[in-house]
């Protein structure tokens, strides 16, 4: 298949939504347990040999993936960026390299899966790309499911389980169309192993198969990742509404801190005066010190066929030789002091507890850390802004009643116009950006915005203002 025959693509939140959406029949599942390997063939490298011990097929040099598709999933807004990140990390470009509506689909080799995973700070998940046809019954799906290799991927010993989305599709039931592509797969398998065919597992499959559906189309792909790629493997204390950490990447390189093609970033300090868990200060600090966004999780990728622990092994070997640390001055602050221990524990399991200075602090009343820099705010949407340290308002509340009140609604609706006098006042020379759902911000808090960014919190749409910040800047 031409990557460049088509332009459509499997859209970010297709998936990403019912992937990573919390379940409460579903506990987060350890990494370690996860990874089990004693319980089972998890493994790709265990997985590829019978009860005997015999290989279920060879595995002599190069696993034979090294021309795929892949497509790489990201919130909408994000999709320039990720395309520079993915050409800095696999040197793909023209056909080889297509951003399309809600990711960027790249042709390449095993290995650039393997990479980008560990790598991409922007991306939701890293996907192979294994058919691409049209359809229009639930017959042609299991058509078109039972060509696809998946004997190449996994093996009948092993789970999997089939995540279906749809744009305009003329089914009638997607549960339906679900269970075709799943019978497709099994009856191949029985077919191809003796009648031995593998099991669904919802929770914690070994193996993950995304299945999209258009108006015309059928795309299979298989998933590489495992749980999605905003779980760093560093999170552990947080609130009730965390910032992705993916959010926190795209919103450092859509003002221009971090630079995804080249790997920059400022000489100017950054600050986070509402640093919640420190999503923010982490992801930058991490960035600043050459920390490969995946080095401290695992990956879905290692309980398929291709995966080699050699190859792995030198591919994180690699990343943490070649990362070249930057010394930035990073600060964040918050009303909670729960919020910062918490935040100081995070840093600590990202390895960058020393790179990072967190205090407990007023937003209305903290001083500059430093002469300049920039500001980078998400207020928490739906949760806390307080005031004076004391006052509790939602933010999206505050977003639909202070524009009519004029800023003077009370509790959240007085943060911003305060903010803005705050900062006028004590941070002149300073940028600040800020993310919020509320795309009247800027009459608010009275200031005037030199750049707004497009960006989505999930399925909320969201504005990232820019506001330089200067003495005498607010609107009369």
């Amino acid at each position: 298949m031409d990557i460049g025959s088509r332009t459509g693509g499997l859209c970010a939140e297709h998936i990403s939504e019912a992937a990573e959406a919390p379940r409460p029949d579903r506990p987060e599942r350890p990494w370690t347990q996860w990874w089990n390997c004693s319980s089972g063939p998890l493994c790709g490298e265990a997985a590829r040999r019978g009860d005997n011990g015999v290989p279920l097929r060879p595995n002599d040099g190069e696993p034979p993936v090294n021309d795929l598709s892949l497509f790489l999933p990201c919130a909408a807004g994000v999709e320039e960026f990720l395309a520079q990140e993915v050409h800095a990390l696999t040197g793909r470009v023209g056909q080889d390299l297509l951003t399309l509506r809600g990711g960027v689909r790249v042709r390449a080799e095993w290995r650039d899966a393997l990479k980008l995973n560990l790598h991409s700070r922007l991306a939701q998940r890293v996907l192979v790309e294994l058919a691409h046809a049209p359809y229009r019954s639930e017959n042609d799906l299991y058509a078109i499911a039972s060509g696809v290799a998946w004997e190449i991927w996994f093996t009948p010993r092993q789970t999997f389980k089939i995540e279906t989305t749809a744009q305009h599709s003329p089914l009638q039931s997607l549960n339906f169309a679900t269970l075709r592509i799943k019978d497709a797969i099994a009856d191949r398998f029985r077919a191809k192993a003796g009648g031995v065919r593998p099991s669904i597992e919802t929770q914690w499959p070994d193996c993950r198969v995304f299945a999209h559906l258009t108006t015309e189309h059928c795309t299979l792909y298989i998933d590489t990742s495992g749980e999605p790629l905003f779980k760093r493997g560093w999170r552990q204390d947080k609130g009730d509404a965390p910032l992705k950490e993916t959010l926190a990447a795209a919103m450092l390189a859509a003002s221009g801190w971090w630079n995804p093609e080249t790997g920059a970033v400022a000489a100017e300090p950054l600050y986070d005066p509402c640093c919640g868990s420190g999503t923010i200060a982490i992801e930058a600090a991490q960035i600043a010190r050459g920390i490969a966004a995946g080095s401290l999780r695992r990956f879905g990728f290692e309980k398929l066929l291709p995966f080699q622990a050699h190859v792995w092994d030198a591919i994180k070997k690699d990343a943490a030789s070649s990362a070249v640390p930057r010394d930035v001055a990073i600060f964040g602050s918050d009303v909670s002091h729960r919020m910062v221990d918490f935040a100081e524990r995070n840093a600590e399991r990202a390895g960058v507890a020393d790179a990072i200075e967190f205090r407990g602090g007023d937003a209305l009343q903290r001083m500059p850390p430093a002469e300049g820099g920039v500001i980078m705010l998400n207020p928490p949407y739906g949760e806390r802004i307080e005031v004076g340290g004391v006052a509790r308002f939602g933010a999206r509340e505050a977003a639909q009643t202070s524009g009519d009140a004029g800023g003077e609604s009370g509790g959240g609706g007085e943060f911003f116009p305060q903010l803005a006098t705050h900062w006028k006042k004590n941070y002149a020379g300073w940028t600040a950006w800020v993310l919020t759902p509320d795309l009247k911000l800027p009459r608010q808090m009275r200031l005037k915005e030199s750049r707004r960014v497009p960006m989505w919190n999930g399925p909320i749409e969201c504005r990232l203002f820019r506001f330089d910040m200067v003495a005498g800047s607010a609107r009369k």
